[in-house]
Order: C-alpha cells, then structure tokens, then sequence
C-alpha cells in the first residue's frame, strides 16, 4: 500500500483493493539494481580501514540528489505512473543508499584509530546529503517550471 494514501478519505481506499504483487515486484527489481550498483561503487572505489569512507559518501551523496530528482517527478511530471515510485524511490534508490554501511564505516574508523575522521563523516554526510536532496529536487523544480 501507498504510505501516502489516506485511508480516511473515501476516494483512496481503492488502494486497499489493489494488488500487491506489481508493487512488491517493482520493489524488488529496483532495489537488486540499486543494490548491485552500490557494490559496484563499493568494490571500484574501497578504502582502508580507518581512511575516509569516499565511496560510501558518494553513494549517499548522490542518491541523495536522486532522490530529491525523483520526489518532483512523481509529484509534478509523472503523477499517473504508479510503480515509478515503488520501483526508483524504494527499490532502486533505497537499494543504492545505504545507512548500514555509513553506521559501520564510522565505527570502524573510530576502532581503527581515527575518531575525528569518523566524526568529519559523519558530519559531512548528514549535511552532504540534506543539501543533495534540497540541490535535486530545487534543480528539478527549476526545469520542470521552466518547460511548462
């Protein structure tokens, strides 16, 4: 079901009586790409224990645009396209972003020896990636305003 639906309002409990399985495969198959494109950034760009964890930076980073992108256009240009969400949002961008190894990686590199680097981590990816989503759904707001 659509977290976004609410189900006091008689018009969107036809959400009820839809189906899942369209949305549970979207979720899936996004989320194995997302997946897989992580590891792919992972493993082409690692870092030694207790170095700055770049990849994973880029990783949220970006997604994190992404995802700023992504909100716009489900909102704004592509409101009737009920699996983009499901698909690019949970299953692509959600297999792609990654808070587990962000947690992980700041506690190895303060086990390794260097606490104030995983605290700039930390740091910079929280910030990183709040401005990421503010930067991609305002550069997005800016085109779609400026097709129409």
């Amino acid at each position: 079901m659509d977290p976004d639906v609410d189900l006091h309002v008689p018009a969107q409990r036809a959400e009820l009586r839809r189906h899942p399985a369209p949305v549970l495969l979207a979720i899936a198959a996004g989320g194995v790409c997302g997946a897989l494109a992580r590891y792919g950034v992972a493993q082409a760009w690692p870092h030694t224990r207790g170095g700055f964890p770049w990849s994973t930076l880029v990783i949220n980073v970006t997604g994190c645009f992404l995802i700023g992108v992504l909100m716009v256009i489900v909102t704004e240009v592509a409101t009737e396209r009920r699996l983009l969400r499901p698909f690019a949002g949970v299953g692509v961008l959600g297999g792609y972003t990654t808070f587990s190894t962000y947690a992980v990686d700041i506690h190895q590199t303060a086990a390794a020896g260097a606490p104030l680097t995983a605290l700039a981590y930390l740091a910079v990816t929280a910030v990183g990636a709040l401005l990421a989503v503010w930067a991609g759904s305002a550069l997005t707001h800016r085109i779609v305003r400026g097709r129409r």
